[in-house]
């Protein structure tokens, strides 16, 4: 299993439907663009919220297990993936790509 880096490429904010449907919130996304995580395949990394990892964490996994053109080869990298996260006020955009890094194993207690 190999590494895959997560690239924050595109981070937009539709302040007029937050206006109109959001309550209001001091810290609904951090993320800015440029900003990169380390998936160790089978873990979401440290700073990534919950809701882009439940987004992406099966092309994660499938790009860290060897899978390649996904979706019949929509990427110009077969090893790669554009992600965006479900937040329909601020949508976020990753770009997922396997590294040649082996991922770390999974410890024994996670792996039964």
């Amino acid at each position: 299993m190999k590494k895959c880096r997560i690239t924050v490429m595109k981070v937009i904010e539709h302040t007029d439907l937050m206006e109109r449907y959001e309550n209001p919130m001091l810290h609904a996304c951090d993320l800015r663009e440029g900003q990169v995580f380390i998936a160790n395949g089978w873990k979401k990394p440290e700073g990534l919220c919950d809701s882009a990892w439940s987004s992406m964490s099966a092309f994660v996994m499938t790009l860290a297990h060897g899978g390649e053109n996904l979706y019949e080869g929509w990427m110009k990298n077969p090893r790669s993936a554009m992600i965006s996260c479900n937040d329909g006020f601020r949508p976020v955009s990753f770009y997922i790509e396997a590294l040649e890094e082996e991922a770390e194993p999974v410890p024994p207690a996670l792996s039964k």
